[in-house]
């Protein structure tokens, strides 16, 4: 075994759980998806005078493939769902997800059938902030409630498990019509 006493000045002993985390929770690349009024708090959060980039996690992504923390910033729809889904599936693991605001939290004001009334029973959500909206700064004690998650978090060793609330779509989308010429095949002569 070696000592640690009788390395030089220059080496630094860790854990390797440690060091994955700290990068982790440092390079944080968010995917937003801001539907309302959140969403502008969302904008404001990543401006300079709140500074997201002291937090590491300045870098906002377009790409599923390329974010692995999904912020949901307001309302939700019935008809959303579906490609709120589909673009958590194609993010890169381990992937994280905040539910920023009342209404992708609850539901909020919106008790209708088309709004959906909580992300968590679609996917799992690992920090919710409140408010409404939420102010920039509870969005960043969100982001630093997160980053305290995935520092106690060892190295994963598999995909998470969802809250087992998943609830498919109740509706079959049609087939897209097939044009020639931007002419549907059904109307050509």
């Amino acid at each position: 075994m070696i000592d640690p006493h009788q390395l030089p000045d220059n080496v630094l002993t860790t854990q390797l759980k440690r060091v994955v985390n700290w990068s982790r929770r440092n390079s944080l690349w968010p995917m937003p998806f801001a539907t309302a009024c959140c969403g502008i708090e969302l904008m404001a959060t990543a401006s300079s005078r709140y500074d997201l980039a002291r937090f590491g996690a300045e870098a906002m992504r377009f790409s599923p493939r390329q974010s692995d923390l999904m912020i949901v910033a307001g309302r939700v729809g019935i008809k959303m769902m579906p490609v709120l889904q589909h673009i958590y599936q194609q993010m890169a693991e381990p992937k994280w997800v905040i539910s920023m605001g009342a209404c992708a939290s609850t539901g909020g004001v919106f008790d209708a059938y088309a709004t959906i009334q909580g992300i968590d029973q679609f996917m799992p959500v690992d920090v919710y902030v409140p408010g409404c909206p939420p102010r920039p700064e509870t969005l960043i004690e969100g982001i630093m409630a997160l980053q305290r998650k995935i520092d106690e978090d060892g190295i994963p060793n598999g995909r998470r498990r969802g809250l087992a609330l998943e609830i498919e779509p109740s509706y079959n989308p049609r087939p897209q019509p097939l044009t020639v010429g931007g002419i549907p095949m059904t109307n050509r002569q």
